[in-house]
């Protein structure tokens, strides 16, 4: 597998539409693999909808054995041509100043991948190439090799950035996307729209490659990219166990990191789809995953599904296993309020979500059990992320938070806050974990789930 990254100077820099049109160009010629840095759920399912093929997340936080993540990102690869790399935020953006704190560019050094950056030609010309002299500049050890220029308002303006580039660094400009105001993809507060939501999503995407075929040299850019050396062999040796283990997925909930999945399948988890949306039933399973996703956008039809609240409900009220994360928080707690509707949701957790107009928490942290949970111990030690736009509130002292979390940024603690809460076997917080983090910490969940050996 040869590999290539794209990168932005910034967020916003429009490496997401570079990176759709290239990967909708090149799937019809190569089998391609595609990956997200960062924990992002949106982007992955819209490469996933182009190359048929679940994309991965690359992300030395939530992973941060090296042997492990350089695992997943090799694994299952042996008949794919290239892999494709989208970055996250600008290069060099990570958690706090360090430039290599989980950043795009520290993914890149670590897993030896050849970076394009995508620059935004919106109001500037000659100055483009005194930005990228400072990217290149900033740390040489990154190995930026080309740039592809998106927003161009017409060809003379691309003539005067290429040239400019050419003119001062001599780093090759791979070509251009044209403003196309048809093909723009429309966001929400957590990025993209999701792709099953997009009217047209299909034809944008198309409109993109068109652009990218007629603009960008597809030929330099493959040749730019260099071989994967060596497969990192797996690093979790887990006995096989058998769990029937129903998971949500539907349009209100869809964020699930695909290596998670793949491990719980690898060991022998059966997973079963079922939908809170349009389900009236739950299927015969020994325990619930409700991941998370924007039931906020489907808060009335989920209010309306009695039938599969009431199952649930008894579900938890047998005491089996239900974990939930994020959206999945706000479904089980008792409303959902939103746009001064009060939507009553399945009510395991006396509380309620409220949206709010802006995010609440972004960002990394480490979560510290403070009593026995389904997720983990007193004492253990979980990193994770949240990014929510909502709040959850207990209704009284009865639901008590289970876990701290810390935010802790240039080796300082930044801020901590309660969250997470329990009843029954069933836990919900708005922590998002990668299962690869810990072989321990996964083992822990699938007993605590009910998984028994085979």
């Amino acid at each position: 597998m040869k590999k290539i990254l794209i990168a932005g100077v910034t967020s916003g820099a429009g490496k997401t539409t570079v990176v759709l049109g290239i990967l909708k160009a090149l799937q019809e010629q190569y089998k391609i693999q595609s990956y997200k840095v960062g924990p992002d759920y949106v982007d992955t399912k819209f490469h996933t909808r182009i190359t048929g093929r679940p994309a991965r997340n690359l992300d030395n936080y939530l992973v941060p054995d090296k042997q492990t993540l350089g695992y997943l990102f090799t694994a299952e690869t042996d008949e794919v041509d290239l892999g494709i790399v989208e970055g996250v935020m600008g290069l060099y953006d990570g958690l706090g100043t360090d430039k290599d704190a989980y950043s795009t560019a520290s993914i890149a050094k670590q897993l030896d991948i050849p970076v394009v950056l995508v620059v935004n030609a919106r109001a500037t010309s000659t100055s483009a190439a005194a930005i990228l002299k400072g990217f290149i500049d900033f740390d040489p050890a990154v190995p930026i090799c080309g740039v592809i220029i998106n927003n161009v308002m017409s060809e003379s303006h691309y003539q005067l950035i290429a040239g400019a580039i050419d003119r001062y660094l001599g780093l090759p400009v791979l070509g251009y996307l044209p403003h196309n105001s048809r093909a723009v993809l429309p966001s929400r507060q957590l990025g993209l729209v999701p792709d099953d939501e997009l009217a047209g999503v299909d034809e944008k995407i198309a409109l993109l490659a068109d652009d990218v075929k007629q603009h960008v040299d597809l030929a330099q850019l493959v040749s730019l990219a260099n071989e994967v050396t060596g497969k990192a062999p797996d690093p979790f040796t887990i006995p096989p166990v058998k769990l029937r283990l129903g998971i949500a997925q539907d349009e209100a909930f869809n964020f699930y990191y695909a290596d998670n999945l793949k491990l719980l399948q690898k060991v022998g988890v059966e997973l079963v789809p079922f939908s809170p949306l349009k389900d009236q039933h739950l299927p015969d399973v020994d325990a619930l995953y409700i991941g998370g996703g924007y039931p906020e956008e489907f808060a009335a039809e989920l209010a309306a599904n009695d039938s599969m609240k009431a199952e649930i409900r008894r579900f938890s009220r047998a005491d089996k296993p239900i974990y939930a994360e994020c959206g999945g928080l706000m479904y089980l707690g008792k409303y959902l309020c939103e746009d001064q509707h009060r939507y009553p949701m399945v009510g395991i957790f006396n509380g309620e979500s409220t949206m709010t107009p802006r995010l609440r928490k972004f960002g990394y942290c480490v979560a510290l059990p403070q009593q026995e949970t389904l997720l983990g111990k007193p004492g253990r030690r979980i990193v994770g992320h949240e990014f929510h736009h909502s709040t959850f509130t207990p209704a009284d002292d009865q639901l008590a938070p289970v876990l701290t979390i810390q935010k802790i940024r240039d080796h300082q603690l930044v801020d901590s806050w309660a969250g997470g809460y329990q009843v029954r076997q069933t836990f919900a917080s708005y922590l998002h974990v990668h299962f690869y983090q810990d072989q321990q910490l996964f083992c822990q969940l699938l007993q605590n789930l009910g998984a028994d050996r085979r």
